[in-house]
């Protein structure tokens, strides 16, 4: 009887050292791996957008963003009306599609929205927090796809507001040089939201890649403006079709809305592709290396 009761008492024992074992596996685990974290993706989503909201340099960023749209619209607007009275036939622009003129100026102000985005990532590893962020959401991939989602829920709206910025700074200084369609104006606003929000997503993926704000913002001027433009001024023509791959020509194909070697669709599946391809990147050395 006492053997029975002995091995009753071991079995028992070793029942909840497995029950333990089984809590403790369904934990939250730190680190690569990771484990099931509360709240999931939409927890991770509310924990950067409040962290985003609560910075000062998001509210400058956009601020800037604001200010250098309205800058850049009207000294195109000017420069357009300009050309079309001047003496010099050859610079003739003729009748322009007003919110044609914003998206022109995004080629510039990209890149405003663009540092806000790379800080989302690179400024947690300066100061050392993405340490804390990853305690909350172990899981690196989740981590990743929050901001950007993040990224593309702030960009989109931001950049359709810009668009209408650009617009309505425009009109009044084309003048009869401007010619503003209620159709084509709410495509292009719109074409200026989802361009920026792609491109914002884009360089988030490089900078978790490269970890380093210059770096990513470096790359991002390569990429996004001065390895286009020397490719496209190629006297090579396979390198023509090199640049219309790069995510800013089919960038600026998809605002066209029309010309270009490809329709609009296609601009706007290759920038999607790269905005993936980075964010994929990025997973993948977030996951082999410590933060």
């Amino acid at each position: 009887m006492a053997n029975l009761t002995g091995l009753r008492a071991r079995g028992d024992h070793n029942g909840d050292r497995e029950n333990d074992g089984d809590r403790g596996g369904n934990g939250g685990a730190h680190g690569r791996g990771g484990g099931a974290v509360g709240g999931g993706l939409p927890g991770a989503v509310a924990a950067e957008w409040t962290k985003l909201w609560s910075l000062r340099s998001t509210w400058w960023a956009l601020f800037a963003a604001f200010g250098v749209m309205g800058l850049m619209s009207a000294i195109l607007a000017t420069s357009t009306a300009s050309n079309n009275t001047n003496a010099i036939t050859t610079d003739d622009q003729g009748v322009v599609q007003v919110s044609g003129i914003a998206v022109g100026a995004t080629d510039l102000v990209q890149f405003v929205l663009i540092a806000l985005a790379i800080l989302m990532i690179t400024g947690e590893y300066a100061t050392g927090s993405i340490r804390t962020t990853l305690q909350w959401v172990p899981l690196r991939d989740r981590m990743l796809a929050a901001k950007a989602a993040v990224t593309a829920a702030v960009m989109l709206p931001a950049g359709v507001a810009l668009g209408v910025l650009g617009t309505a700074v425009a009109e009044p200084l084309l003048g009869r040089w401007g010619r503003l369609s209620a159709g084509d104006a709410v495509a292009d606003v719109l074409a200026v939201g989802v361009y920026l929000a792609l491109t914002c997503v884009f360089i988030l993926g490089v900078g978790t890649v490269l970890r380093s704000t210059a770096g990513a913002l470096t790359t991002a001027f390569l990429l996004l403006m001065a390895v286009p433009m020397l490719l496209v001024n190629s006297s090579v023509k396979a390198l023509g079709y090199v640049a219309d791959a790069l995510p800013s020509t089919a960038g600026r194909h998809f605002m066209a809305g029309e010309g270009g070697p490809y329709p609009p669709a296609v601009g706007l599946l290759i920038l999607a592709a790269w905005a993936v391809a980075s964010l994929a990147l990025g997973t993948v050395v977030l996951r082999r290396r410590d933060a």
